[in-house]
């Protein structure tokens, strides 16, 4: 049975659990976006903003959402990079 908590999301947070890891609480108690759930939505190891010292959850989100999103910038530079082979000047050729 689909987690209820999602509505209708559930499906594409399902997805994303079986390729990453359980989903986080997208929420705190106060109901604020917890940003443990927005590291996890962008694919980013557990800790990598949220574990950094010093850094407070309004920071930690102004972080995150400025970010990128790693499967994101890796399709766009497949998409806009020429091969290395074809880079003028490359040591390679």
């Amino acid at each position: 049975m689909p987690d209820r908590r999602w509505g209708p999301y559930g499906a594409a947070v399902a997805r994303w659990e079986r390729l990453t890891r359980p989903a986080p609480a997208p929420t705190d108690a106060k109901g604020r976006l917890e940003p443990a759930f927005v590291e996890w939505m962008q694919g980013l190891p557990p800790g990598w903003v949220t574990a950094t010292e010093g850094l407070g959850r309004p920071a930690q989100l102004t972080a995150l959402g400025n970010g990128v999103v790693p499967q994101q910038a890796t399709r766009a530079l497949q998409l806009l990079a020429p091969p290395v082979s074809q880079r003028t000047g490359c040591a390679g050729r």
